[in-house]
């Protein structure tokens, strides 16, 4: 009888707890991630994410090398920013154990919508990053962005 009444407190707990919970939300710490937030809000319903695979940040990753190892390609960074924004807003502020979401690019390339959605995306980044004083950064955006 006691095992029964334990285990239906912990049931109950953990219910509870689970039911009281709270979503956290990514809020905006700085300007840069204001205006990276409103960035996001307008292209992320635009981007496919079927089959999009998860990547749990390690110590010493940067987006740009992730992105290489999952793109061939690290000015893709900002597609796995777009697709993880209610977990990291910048770039520079990504950290151990955050899990991203990393889209199939090949499917969002090969989706007409989808694509064009990339490439204006890519060139709002770009823009971003030449604000922040970053030129080889915003030049290569837009180097990828004018291929698609």
């Amino acid at each position: 009888m006691k095992k029964v009444l334990m285990f239906s407190v912990l049931v109950g707990a953990f219910v509870l707890f689970t039911a009281c919970r709270t979503v956290e939300v990514m809020t905006p710490q700085n300007p840069v991630e204001e205006t990276l937030l409103s960035i996001y809000d307008r292209f992320r319903p635009g981007l496919i994410l079927t089959g999009a695979a998860r990547h749990t940040v390690v110590a010493g990753e940067t987006l740009t090398s992730i992105a290489a190892d999952h793109y061939e390609d690290g000015f893709f960074y900002p597609v796995i920013l777009l697709a993880s924004n209610d977990v990291v807003l910048d770039p520079d502020r990504i950290a151990p154990g955050m899990v991203l979401t990393i889209p199939n690019l090949q499917r969002n390339l090969n989706n007409a919508r989808a694509r064009a959605n990339i490439r204006d995306f890519l060139f709002e980044i770009a823009d971003v990053e030449e604000g922040r004083g970053r030129l080889p950064t915003a030049e290569g955006l837009r180097e990828r962005a004018n291929a698609l």
